[in-house]
């Protein structure tokens, strides 16, 4: 298992033959975990010559770590498969959604839906994450959702909600700074303050993505589409986000109209220019204090 550090990519099928012909300069890549859960199936055998060159963080869709199912025998065989699958893969980090896909049936939506926060599902939460990483036998991180309506009984802040989980089950967070400027224009709060209050020892890795902008009923609503390139207010965040947490492992997460990899590797050289920048500052501060 290697660490990673730097601004990393995710790993899209139209680009495998490129990171294994031409190795193009990227310190660490991220897959969908669920995409690689036979080691027989093509893609995985990519990733297997792909992964000898690069470090790998492993990002769940699947876990459904805020359903309130008691016993749903299909998200135990999801945690086997993911525990099977980072077993030969060894990822440096492995994450997955403050959300729920699954139902106490064993169905499962093809999406990542969004929970009260309240004392009730934290308890649900606490439960799943603490039986994630006792089957995975690792620390989890947890990302923070885009969100477009808010429940009615949802009387702790998000920020409060992962800050808590934190404390409660050693898990890390994967701070999604696109999420937070999404969710924030859509629901009006201050994405600073989100920032602020957000424990700095808990945040183990940052993702960055573009957004899409819908009408509905005569408002803009932010859509976390991950089909563009990063918005200028999102760079602008990511820069707060930096001064505070400081050169965190940074992804850009593109997974629609996946474009060139060029286009992806100039989105990496834009967060690298900001985390150098407030290297930069940083080591200026120090040297006039030691002066």
């Amino acid at each position: 298992m290697q660490g990673i550090h730097g601004v990393g990519v995710g790993l899209k099928h139209q680009h495998f033959q490129q990171f294994i012909e031409d190795k193009p300069d990227v310190p660490w890549l991220e897959v969908h975990t669920e995409n690689f859960f036979s080691q027989d199936s093509t893609a995985a055998k990519y990733l297997a010559k792909i992964s000898l060159d690069y470090p790998i963080s492993a990002h769940c869709i699947g876990m459904s770590l805020g359903s309130a199912a008691t016993d749903c025998p299909v998200r135990e065989q999801h945690l086997q498969s993911i525990k099977k699958t980072a077993a030969w893969l060894q990822p440096s980090l492995l994450s997955d959604h403050l959300s729920w896909s699954g139902s106490e049936s064993g169905h499962f939506l093809p999406d990542l839906l969004p929970i009260p926060f309240t004392e009730e599902a934290f308890a649900v939460v606490v439960t799943n994450i603490n039986h994630a990483q006792d089957v995975l036998q690792r620390q989890i991180l947890i990302e923070n959702p885009s969100s477009y309506l808010t429940y009615l009984d949802s009387p702790i802040a998000e920020w409060q909600f992962l800050s808590a989980l934190t404390q409660e089950t050693g898990c890390g967070l994967l701070l999604d700074v696109n999420n937070i400027y999404v969710s924030a224009h859509n629901q009006g709060f201050d994405a600073v303050e989100y920032l602020t209050n957000i424990p700095v020892k808990a945040v183990k890795e940052i993702h960055l993505a573009g957004f899409s902008i819908d009408n509905i009923e005569g408002e803009e609503v932010y859509i976390d589409s991950h089909g563009e390139k990063v918005y200028q207010g999102v760079w602008q965040l990511y820069q707060q986000a930096i001064k505070r947490f400081g050169a965190l492992p940074t992804l850009i997460e593109w997974d629609t109209n996946v474009p060139e990899l060029s286009v992806l590797l100039a989105e990496k050289k834009k967060a690298e220019v900001i985390i150098q920048n407030e290297v930069n500052l940083e080591n200026l501060a120090i040297d006039q204090v030691c002066l």
